[in-house]
């Protein structure tokens, strides 16, 4: 799997206080006072805010089993966790069509476990509150 993440540098997000006691952030010492690479930056850490991540646990099963997720999977996946989020739902199971579960942490936009078709059989579902079939 590719870790497609945008991961700033070494600089660290702080709050500020500026002169007015107001609270700013900025990263690093690193000011940028262009509007387009604020607009980029912008866009960039909206989207990766909004991408479905994968937890710990759901990388070791993705690994163990053999389970691969394209782009267009993603994609989906990332629909799926979208209408979930609209509906209300905090905890989603994700069927898939290629004979692959996925529970989803809806709030955090976070796969906790993964299973193929093989380790989907006579189990038990528990703590969700939804299932999407895509």
């Amino acid at each position: 799997m590719i870790d497609n993440r945008f991961s700033l540098s070494q600089q660290s997000l702080l709050p500020q206080i500026n002169n007015t006691g107001a609270k700013t952030t900025s990263i690093g010492s690193n000011r940028t006072n262009s509007g387009n690479s604020n607009s980029q930056f912008s866009q960039i850490f909206e989207r990766e805010l909004s991408d479905v991540k994968f937890s710990q646990h759901a990388i070791q099963r993705l690994q163990s089993r053999n389970i691969t997720i394209d782009q267009a999977g993603l994609t989906k996946l990332n629909g799926a966790v979208d209408k979930a989020a609209q509906k209300g739902a905090k905890e989603s199971l994700v069927l898939m069509d290629n004979n692959l579960a996925l529970v989803v942490s809806v709030k955090n936009r976070t796969v906790i476990t993964a299973m193929d078709g093989d380790s989907m059989k006579n189990n038990v579902f528990t703590n969700i509150d939804s299932a999407i079939i895509i």
